[in-house]
């Protein structure tokens, strides 16, 4: 199946008034965690470029990186997704991740999130 990429026009990312595609996902917020719900947000193509989405469009620090994603808060979702990022379920987004040889393997005894 093809990949989708979503494009958009970002000056912060591509330099003003170019579009550049994006290959940012992001499943639905249904993690729990501290009375909040949270979605995963990965790149297919790269970690640099899901560092510069995540702290241009989202406004989240290098720091928040949980290794292969970003943890990101229900009330950022709607964000993401306006921005760029292509709304996928879960088992794609891992597909996906896993087939750019970008998923970290889990740690034993590592707590998800």
């Amino acid at each position: 199946m093809p990949q989708r990429i979503s494009s958009f026009t970002r000056p912060t990312l591509a330099g003003a008034g170019q579009t550049r595609a994006v290959a940012v996902l992001i499943d639905s917020p249904v993690w729990p965690w501290r009375g909040r719900r949270w979605s995963h947000l990965v790149s297919d193509v790269s970690y640099e470029e899901l560092h510069a989405f995540a702290a241009t469009e989202l406004g989240i620090p290098r720091r928040a990186f949980q290794g292969d994603h970003y943890d990101v808060p229900d009330e950022l979702y709607e964000v993401a997704v306006a921005a760029g990022a292509e709304p996928v379920g879960g088992r794609e987004l891992l597909a996906r991740l896993m087939g750019a040889g970008l998923r970290l393997k889990k740690r034993r005894g590592a707590v998800a999130g």
